[in-house]
């Protein structure tokens, strides 16, 4: 089997009687597999994210002054729960074609890229916190979103060798 992220040098466990059975393959599997580089998918999440951010709340950056003095804003609810709607789509399409995870990280740091850079002009230092309450609850958000999908999905698509229903007769 040719893997092209291995390197050739092969280290066999001690005590094996047939080397070629008796290497260190099988853990080297699972240790490179947990060192991805980032996918497509999370990177397209990223970017959507940031143009997301820009779309719905960029452009707006007055407080409003009420009557009695107060200030609000700069955003209005719609704003932020259309940004939140539209996030939902590539959270999705990315668990389901299985970069769930990845989509979901990725989200979360758009976001956060966005608001540190929409808000770091503030004096007060605030900003730190609210990128960090927008990482926060964006994280918590889309991995909730990207698990609930995963576990529809992989419900929905059949499994290899898995046991199909034969009536008894």
């Amino acid at each position: 089997m040719v893997r092209p992220w291995y390197s050739g040098a092969v280290e066999y466990l001690p005590g094996c009687v047939d080397p070629t059975a008796c290497t260190n393959l099988g853990r080297m599997d699972g240790i490179l597999r947990r060192t991805r580089s980032l996918s497509p998918a999370a990177a397209v999440t990223a970017l959507l994210a940031v143009a997301s951010w820009a779309v719905w709340l960029g452009w707006d950056q007055k407080r409003d002054v009420h009557p009695d003095g107060s200030q609000t804003g700069p955003y209005e609810a719609w704003q932020v729960v259309g940004l939140a709607l539209t996030l939902l789509v590539p959270v999705v399409w990315a668990a389901v074609r299985g970069h769930g995870r990845d989509g979901a990280l990725a989200t979360t740091a758009g976001l956060s890229l966005a608001a540190f850079y929409d808000w770091s002009d503030d004096a007060s230092g605030l900003y730190a916190i609210g990128t960090f309450m927008v990482a926060a609850g964006s994280l918590a958000a889309t991995m909730t979103v990207q698990a609930l999908v995963t576990a529809w999905s992989d419900r929905r698509t059949p499994r290899r060798g898995a046991w199909t229903h034969r009536p008894t007769t």
